[in-house]
């Protein structure tokens, strides 16, 4: 530990994306055991993730936003976490509209974004990897921040939450691999994909990383940025996933408590 709080944050970004991605690979290893996954816990496994992220985006992203802008002397500091929230929101829907990407169990009719030749197994992955750049960047950025050395940026809220992230990047990683396997392709292949779509989470991470500490100003806005785009992929894509049975919606329900309650203790026992 001594050593990596001894490294530069952008490093440190890099190591914890570098384990968030390697969550996501973790989990797509479980095609070479499952031949499929079962719905329940398919809706399960998204809730969690869903109550990670609403969690982390509050604990961990808008209330330091806040902090940052009121300590900064701003008399009006809802204003950076307003604005950067709402950027954040907008971005990802502009990339949810050009991004070509398809939703499990939908037919290749109703993909998304700009019309493309792609194969389903390619668009399916495409879906999972829009749901990880919010989530590279919001470690980034938390890690970032520690060099503007701010009360409320701390090493130990940054970790908890990369540790958040990756927690519910294993069952999400599961749920790319196994169901591209339903698609026939090999196992091997599943993986790739199912692992490659958390790629995105380094480079997404150190991008963030690097934007906060040569622009220290725009700090609060890229916290709430962060907090912005990760709700919007909760509130446009894991809660209706997770909801898409009635039979099967009270499991999801309870995953995004059980995945809330998780990432708000992590936050408040390390940060």
């Amino acid at each position: 530990m001594s050593y990596f709080t001894s490294l530069s944050p952008i490093a440190q970004a890099a190591i914890a994306t570098g384990f968030t991605w390697l969550m996501t690979a973790l989990g797509a290893s479980m095609v070479f055991f499952f031949k499929n996954i079962n719905k329940k816990v398919l809706n399960a496994m998204l809730g969690f993730a869903a109550g990670v992220m609403i969690a982390a985006s509050f604990w961990s992203l808008l209330a330091p936003a806040l902090e940052m802008a009121e300590n900064a002397g701003n008399k009006t500091p809802w204003i950076p976490a307003a604005v950067g929230f709402l950027c954040g929101g907008a971005f990802l829907f502009l990339v949810d509209k050009i991004l070509p990407h398809l939703h499990q169990g939908e037919p290749i009719e109703h993909a998304e974004g700009i019309s493309t030749s792609w194969q389903r197994s390619i668009l399916l992955v495409l879906a999972i990897t829009l749901h990880n750049i919010p989530e590279g960047l919001a470690v980034g950025v938390a890690f970032g921040a520690i060099a503007a050395n701010l009360p409320s940026a701390s090493e130990a809220g940054a970790i908890a939450l990369a540790l958040g992230i990756g927690l519910q990047n294993f069952p999400e990683g599961a749920a790319v691999s196994i169901p591209l396997r339903r698609e026939r392709l090999s196992r091997a292949k599943s993986f790739w994909y199912g692992q490659l779509s958390g790629i995105v989470e380094p480079i997404a991470g150190v991008i963030g990383a690097l934007l906060v500490i040569i622009m220290r100003p725009i700090l609060p806005y890229a916290l709430a940025f962060a907090a912005g785009a990760m709700i919007y992929v909760v509130v446009e894509e894991l809660v209706p996933e997770g909801q898409s049975e009635a039979a099967h919606s009270d499991i999801a329900t309870l995953g995004t408590m059980l995945g809330f309650t998780v990432m708000m203790v992590l936050d408040v026992a390390l940060g």
